[in-house]
């Protein structure tokens, strides 16, 4: 992971200052997101749970009572909004290594994402889409097993298994909108893409 993360505090207070040169009605329209004028607030959603954004104070909380966020995840909620630039979404999946430097992020994608959602589900895959069904997810066509999650409102992410065999093991990708760098940078898709898996895996231990 890049320098960005090592200081989270930094990061953060950069993101709010790159939202404060946003004009908050456009940042919001162009996230799906609503912004409030009378509280001077941009209501976003982030899988499934919506969260206030305070303009121009960046301050980030959730709407529910009791809901917690981290700091790693209001970054990426003011990294959305700052990103977003509200392209349609085009209806062609493509690979990590295909965003803007996705090949510099591959190994922490890897890491993060490919690799835990095989080792928690590639075994269990009627636990994988039940628990992504309780994320809203849309079930697809591809691999043995696939769901569409999406985080945030306009960044759909596609998970994919391939069960193993005798021969094989199992496998498994994660793709995305080839609208995708419009909406967030790419090292956050990393990012992202392991916090949806850590969180069915979570799911997943409460269930048993």
């Amino acid at each position: 992971m890049s320098k960005s993360y090592l200081n989270l505090e930094v990061t953060y207070q950069f993101a709010v200052e790159q939202l404060e040169k946003k004009e908050p009605r456009e940042a919001a329209r162009n996230a799906g997101a609503e912004y409030n004028p009378e509280t001077g607030e941009i209501t976003v959603s982030y899988l499934g749970d919506d969260f206030r954004v305070s303009y121009p104070g960046g301050k980030v909380e959730p709407v529910k009572e009791g809901k917690e966020i981290s700091l790693t995840e209001k970054i990426l909620l003011l990294h959305y909004l700052n990103t977003a630039n509200g392209a349609p979404l085009q209806g062609k999946l493509i690979s990590f290594k295909e965003l803007p430097d996705g090949a510099i992020y591959i190994e922490p994608f890897t890491r993060r994402a490919i690799k835990p959602m095989l080792s928690l589900f590639a075994e269990r895959q009627d636990d994988f889409v039940r628990l992504a069904r309780s994320m809203r997810a849309e079930i697809q066509n591809l691999g043995d097993t696939s769901v569409t999650i999406y985080p945030f409102p306009r960044v759909p992410i596609t998970y994919v298994i391939w069960s193993g065999d005798d021969e094989f093991p199992a496998s498994g990708n994660i793709l995305f909108d080839a609208s995708a760098p419009c909406y967030l940078p790419t090292e956050d898709y990393a990012l992202v893409s392991g916090l949806i898996i850590y969180q069915m895996g979570s799911l997943l231990q409460n269930s048993k």
